[in-house]
């Protein structure tokens, strides 16, 4: 399996990835202009995960609120290309993904073999839901077969029932699970709260769990360390971000202290029994 490959240490222990949330990247409202600046802060939050030892890292362009439904415009995943292979450069082999927002897995699976990435997270792969952004559409047909020309090694995230959005149908959340899994075929699932810094209820991982039990699932939001062993009872790992930054200040750079002591606590869990 892709991510197994990638991510080894899921054999013996548990696994925290994570987050470069990178700042307002050219042509979004916030940007102030200056990928030095862009190039400097990825850099610096990758060398305090890795300092803190985190199994892997995802990069992000969180600061281009409002995001596009679909498909990124050029510039950004241009910029998000300098950025990822800036954070590829400093972190020696340690796993690195892209995640673009809100939902453009081409675009994500199009960074992977220009910046060495290995894994992308998409928010929505099969399904559709309602979000801030409207309506977006799950396209594994496409995601799948795109990736298999491009990056063909690069593992997949998907979540189920993504956090900032309420699922289009009627399926279950162990329907929707199953069908990212099987039919969508997903390397691994992401469950997460109702939003950014919002920890999953456990019931939800418990159910997605039971009717998958060989699927490797990550927590995408909200887990910190007073709820990390609880939340983690049935988790193969967590993404994790806001926990990570100096006083868990979402905003803030990451702080390295917070990192060693998060990770040890999830290493010393072990292995998920799955």
């Amino acid at each position: 399996m892709k991510l197994r490959s990638l991510f080894p240490a899921l054999t013996i222990r548990r696994i925290v990835i994570g987050v470069v949330h990178l700042p307002a990247l050219p042509g979004s409202p916030g940007s102030i202009g200056s990928m030095a600046h862009v190039l400097d802060f990825a850099r610096n939050d990758a060398r305090a995960l890795i300092r803190g030892g985190v199994d892997g890292i995802i990069v992000e362009n969180f600061g281009d609120k409002p995001f596009f439904a679909g498909a990124a415009p050029p510039e950004t995943i241009a910029a998000m290309a300098v950025a990822l292979r800036g954070v590829v450069e400093v972190v020696g082999t340690c796993p690195v993904g892209a995640n673009v927002l809100r939902n453009d897995a081409q675009g994500a699976l199009a960074l992977c073999p220009a910046t060495g990435a290995g894994f992308v997270r998409i928010n929505v792969h099969v399904g559709a839901a309602v979000t801030d952004q409207g309506l977006v559409q799950g396209a594994a047909a496409e995601t799948m077969r795109r990736r298999s020309v491009l990056c063909p090694d690069a593992a997949l995230l998907a979540d189920v029932h993504v956090k900032h959005a309420t699922p289009l149908g009627s399926e279950s959340l162990e329907q929707s699970a199953i069908d990212t899994w099987h039919r969508g075929m997903a390397d691994g699932l992401v469950v997460s709260g109702l939003g950014t810094g919002q920890a999953p209820v456990p019931e939800r991982v418990q159910r997605i769990r039971t009717v998958l039990p060989e699927a490797p699932i990550l927590l995408g939001s909200g887990v910190d360390e007073a709820n990390a062993v609880s939340l983690l009872a049935q988790a193969n790992g967590a993404i994790v971000a806001s926990s990570l930054k100096m006083d868990g200040v979402l905003e803030a750079p990451v702080d390295p202290e917070r990192v060693k002591r998060f990770v040890g606590l999830v290493h010393g869990m072990g292995p998920l029994k799955n």
